[in-house]
């Protein structure tokens, strides 16, 4: 059995376990650590140590997942996280707090990667689209099996505004909208995300993609829509697989 390690950071909670990479899945339980508040970068990096250390994780690189957009090992946003992360070399702090190297990606990306290696878009070629619905759209993008990375597309404009301010799960919550209201919110989303780049497939990810019966069916749009499988794993197992590809 091939074995990584992913830590996923959140704005509740940072999350860590070794992942069986021949499957998909976490070799054991995973430990979950409360995000320190505030969550400067200092503060979240001993709290990954502390995740790591509680895990039994072995010796050598593992994944990291940040609610940011991450240019080579950089963050460059920051979202439900303090707003120092923003310019923080993310490797070299990690590298300082943990004694570990640490491959660091956008948590979205992470996410969208584990659905199509090993999940809702397992086996499928072309471009598939990976969002995830929640606090707010997250997205990830990948081209025959290759991410690309960092693209934000939830924050492409919709009626006057981000689009994570009205099409995502706490939109809905927020307005009290119905589910056929919500869904058309998301249909025009969608249907916009489609004539930008036309993918053949849009998996759909977050908290509400459990209730997927409510609103799925409501959905008319061209591509091919499918709801995540990997739900709370997915980031850490992305960040595991990631770590893994780019080592080996």
């Amino acid at each position: 059995m091939a074995l990584g390690f992913g830590v996923d950071v959140g704005g509740s909670g940072i999350k860590g376990a070794p992942v069986d990479l021949d499957r998909g899945e976490l070799a054991t339980e995973r430990v979950r650590i409360e995000t320190p508040q505030p969550a400067t970068p200092e503060a979240v990096c001993d709290t990954v140590a502390q995740v790591l250390e509680q895990s039994g994780a072995p010796d050598g690189p593992f994944g990291l997942t940040l609610p940011a957009v991450v240019t080579s090992g950089t963050a460059r946003s920051a979202a439900n996280i303090d707003p120092s992360w923003v310019g923080t070399d993310v490797r070299a702090l990690v590298r300082e707090r943990t004694g570990r190297e640490a491959f660091v990606v956008n948590d979205a990306d992470a996410a969208g990667l584990a659905e199509v290696r090993y999940g809702a878009a397992r086996g499928v070629q072309g471009t598939v689209l990976v969002l995830t619905l929640g606090t707010g759209i997250g997205s990830a993008l990948v081209r025959d099996g290759r991410l690309v990375p960092n693209t934000e597309l939830g924050h492409l404009e919709l009626d006057g505004s981000d689009a994570e301010t009205r099409a995502s799960d706490a939109a809905r919550k927020r307005e009290d909208l119905s589910w056929e209201q919500w869904a058309e919110r998301l249909q025009r989303y969608l249907r916009h995300v489609d004539a930008l780049l036309w993918p053949d497939l849009v998996v759909l990810g977050g908290g509400v993609s459990k209730k997927s019966e409510r609103w799925l069916p409501l959905l008319d749009v061209r591509p091919e829509v499918r709801t995540a499988e990997l739900l709370n794993d997915a980031g850490i197992v992305g960040a595991a697989l990631l770590a893994a590809d780019l080592d080996g």
